[in-house]
């Protein structure tokens, strides 16, 4: 009982990673050095989710009360607040500028908060809400490069700032399926964000480095330079379009199929033999075949290397090819197949690696692995970012949500400065 009591302390974070192939739940405990001890952790296969996007609210809550329940017998403790990542194509993200005077020419957290304010006083769609303000760099009187500006003389303060919006449906019908798990959702956070905080080190982050999560639904690709998010998009191709080729070229049932990706997939034809043979179920009453591996091998790599080079494409459009010289981080479920790195490199020319998450202990053999990223980063997130939704209508009041995002950027400071 006592350490069911110890979910209302403020030593325990949850990450909830509500993904298109499957749902997990991370528990940790943050010791008293900050490092996150994980405690219980729980997965199941997604059910109501298409691209990232929730399309079936039951089947949604069903699959993320199966996974919270397993990491709580786990774990030995009752889950009460959670923080989700939100992920798919109706992600929009943008850089934005903001200015004002510095009162008393001493920059204060006001002036910081301000500058913000007039950072995101730019248009957005009405069906969208923002999710992050994410502070690039400060300057004052021109003089740019500054990470922390408060204390620091002059007249005028500008911020450059990164800002990520989502759908207002999207994010509602994330809460819905939480709070009908009877949870509540501390933050709302992107997805790929969440992961850059497992598997990134500072040193990348400095230099410039582009994270590609490989998801079921979507890829999330967000890219740092300086020590700051300088982009974020999203890819409507990932794992799931895999599966569906293996299964369409194979004529085997789709299960089957997610089956033989997981353990008989590879990327690039050269790393396997030519004789190597796999046993393909076949649909209805019909006999299992063989079939030559490299078969299977000719269906995911164009996939694959289609993939990598719609990241390409959007790294050349926004001009960051040539400013990522720490090169490629891939995470995410489907990064793990054989020869994702190898092809890779051929298709970046650039060093490509893969994402494990770092610094937890505990459990930390079983969530060392690209598919946990987002969950174990979830709880890094949310070590450093207490609650920001202070009820169940800040995640659909505009407003307030963007108060709580101002209200997040100033911990931010306090705590990183």
């Amino acid at each position: 009982m006592a350490r069911k009591q110890a979910m209302s302390e403020t030593n325990i974070v949850i990450g909830l990673d509500i993904g298109t192939s499957k749902i997990a739940a991370i528990i940790g405990k943050v010791k008293p050095d900050g490092e996150i001890e994980v405690v219980g952790m729980g997965t199941h296969p997604s059910r109501g989710l298409k691209k990232g996007v929730v399309v079936n609210i039951d089947a949604t809550v069903d699959s993320i009360q199966r996974a919270i329940d397993e990491a709580e017998r786990m774990s030995g403790v009752k889950a009460h607040s959670v923080s989700v990542g939100i992920a798919g194509s109706h992600i929009g993200s943008f850089n934005s500028n903001g200015m004002v005077a510095i009162r008393n020419q001493e920059v204060q957290a006001e002036d910081v908060t301000r500058v913000l304010e007039a950072a995101q006083t730019i248009a957005i769609p009405g069906d969208q809400e923002v999710l992050h303000i994410l502070a690039q760099e400060f300057m004052i009187d021109n003089q740019g490069g500054i990470r922390e500006p408060v204390g620091m003389s002059g007249v005028r303060l500008e911020a450059k700032v990164h800002m990520v919006t989502g759908s207002v449906s999207a994010a509602q019908n994330i809460t819905k399926c939480v709070e009908r798990c009877s949870l509540k959702v501390d933050n709302l956070i992107l997805e790929q964000l969440a992961s850059s905080e497992a598997v990134l080190s500072e040193d990348e982050k400095e230099l410039g480095v582009c994270l590609v999560d490989i998801g079921g639904g979507t890829t999330d690709i967000a890219v740092f330079q300086n020590g700051a998010i300088r982009h974020t998009a999203v890819i409507p191709v990932a794992g799931d379009q895999v599966t569906n080729d293996i299964a369409m070229a194979l004529r085997t049932p789709k299960q089957a199929a997610e089956d033989i990706k997981k353990n008989h997939a590879c990327a690039l034809a050269q790393l396997i033999a030519k004789d190597e043979e796999i046993e393909v179920p076949s649909v209805g009453d019909r006999p299992a075949r063989c079939l030559s591996r490299h078969t299977l091998v000719e269906v995911i790599e164009p996939r694959y290397e289609e993939l990598f080079q719609l990241v390409q494409a959007e790294l050349r459009r926004t001009d960051f090819e040539n400013k990522i010289a720490a090169g490629i981080v891939l995470t995410g479920g489907s990064s793990l197949i054989e020869g994702a790195v190898e092809l890779a490199e051929e298709v970046f020319h650039m060093p490509v690696r893969l994402g494990t998450p770092q610094h937890v202990s505990g459990l930390k053999e079983e969530v060392a692995s690209p598919a946990y990223a987002t969950t174990v980063g979830l709880l890094m997130y949310a070590r450093e970012h207490p609650s920001q939704v202070s009820d169940t209508s800040a995640a659909t009041d505009a407003p307030q949500n963007r108060a709580s995002i101002l209200a997040q950027m100033k911990q931010w400071f306090s705590q990183n400065f």
